[in-house]
């Protein structure tokens, strides 16, 4: 008998009328209209069937600290970095678990299953790095937690910035990070692409940094972390993340670092609602969107996935850990309206992150996890459209989550007392 059979599921690739059978955790067969007794089995209606969600950028550390010990009145990246400066001093280990437990909650809610979390290791003290490990231990039943050792202030513009880094690693954080941008100078921003990606080389580790997060044209910290890249043989595990910068790039010399990016095999992450925030700042009109160029790094075989970065933090007042913003936010921002773009969306928020993370067992195939979601959607855009609810959530298998399917209760004259918001 198998654990659990989904039928009558719609896949992401289009595939309608689709059973999937799970045993011990693992799927062992997808195919349209399997019969076979379940001690679970789940009629999907033709709604949508997907792998979970993954977050490929996220700061778990400062995640719905909003508000504490004061709000960013400016709105700004820099007074969000001066605020959670303020804040460090009296972060405490319980604090940090507490606040990072419930928004793992959150997310299991939400279907996301998966979170790549870089974690500050400025302080020599590491209090952030050993809370995030201990959250790591606790949530392992249920959600991917992969940790990215990030030295927020800069490692060498701060003293010991390096050591503290390194410490983290030693402790277990698997990815190391960076910050070249807010090094005191551009030859010390590249230096530090330089000795963290020869460090990741030494241990075998991938690399997720924070690269050219600003307006600036002239920020390209990225062009060198591809050529690190390829100099290492790190190609395939390297992200970087965010690159603002790009957009304010002129076209020839984007025609130059696109094929190199490509070479080295680089991750980029975009993080729509943050980055239409906080960039474009020093703008009047025209302002720029403050997104890096997702349909061109696409075009060009990249693979890129859109993170939701904050939630309720020093410098950002919204979020619900929920990634179908993040792409609903991408698709309005990228200008990604067309049929092909929005499944492309949708992919930057499932399979993209999931590859970049390298998760193993991800997606809808037999062998894979069965970490699943059901949502209220019957294909990837309209469930970018509503930002479907998750009707189902399940990991290895087993039930975690479940929201009942959303009906809207109308008293008009005339019209149905029941309305959805499924189209046709």
């Amino acid at each position: 008998m198998l654990d659990l059979l989904i039928h009558h599921a719609t896949l992401p690739d289009g595939r309608q009328h689709m059973s999937v059978a799970v045993q011990d955790g693992r799927i062992v067969e997808v195919a349209p209209g399997l019969q076979a007794p379940a001690h679970q089995a789940v009629d999907a209606g033709g709604m949508l069937l997907s792998p979970p969600f993954v977050d490929a950028h996220f700061h778990l550390d400062s995640a719905l600290s909003y508000g504490q010990p004061r709000v960013n009145e400016s709105g700004t990246l820099l007074e969000g970095i001066a605020l959670w400066g303020e804040l460090k001093p009296t972060l405490t280990h319980e604090a940090i678990v507490e606040r990072a437990l419930a928004y793992c909650d959150w997310a299991v809610a939400r279907g996301l299953l998966a979170i790549r979390s870089h974690v500050d290791t400025s302080d020599p003290n590491l209090l952030t790095v050993r809370a995030l490990l201990d959250v790591k231990a606790r949530v392992a039943p249920y959600l991917d937690l992969q940790l990215v050792a990030f030295p927020q202030d800069g490692v060498l513009r701060r003293p010991g910035g390096l050591d503290s880094l390194t410490r983290a690693l030693d402790l277990g954080v698997e990815v190391v990070g960076g910050i070249p941008h807010f090094e005191r100078t551009m030859a010390q921003g590249a230096e530090s692409v330089r000795l963290l990606c020869e460090l990741a080389a030494e241990r075998g580790l991938r690399v997720d940094m924070h690269c050219d997060e600003s307006d600036d044209p002239l920020s390209r910290h990225v062009e060198t972390l591809a050529a690190e890249t390829v100099r290492l043989g790190l190609q395939g595990r390297v992200t970087g993340s965010h690159l603002t910068s790009m957009h304010s790039m002129d076209n020839y010399y984007v025609s130059k670092l696109i094929p190199l990016m490509a070479e080295a095999q680089l991750g980029v992450v975009a993080n729509p609602l943050i980055n239409i925030t906080l960039q474009g700042r020093h703008d009047s009109y025209p302002k720029r969107r403050g997104m890096t160029r997702v349909p061109e790094l696409m075009a060009a075989g990249l693979t890129v996935a859109f993170g939701h970065d904050c939630v309720m933090d020093p410098w950002y007042a919204g979020g619900s850990a929920d990634m179908l913003e993040a792409a609903h936010m991408g698709l309005h921002v990228a200008q990604m309206t067309g049929q092909q773009a929005m499944r492309q969306c949708f992919d930057a928020v499932t399979v993209n992150p999931a590859r970049l993370l390298g998760l193993e067992g991800y997606g809808i195939a037999p062998g894979c996890h069965a970490d699943l979601v059901l949502l209220h959607a019957r294909d990837p855009v309209e469930a970018i459209r509503l930002r479907a609810t998750r009707l189902a959530v399940w990991r290895r298998g087993q039930q975690v989550a479940g929201s009942p399917a959303p009906v809207a209760q109308l008293s008009l004259p005339g019209r149905p007392a029941q309305v959805s918001l499924l189209a046709g």
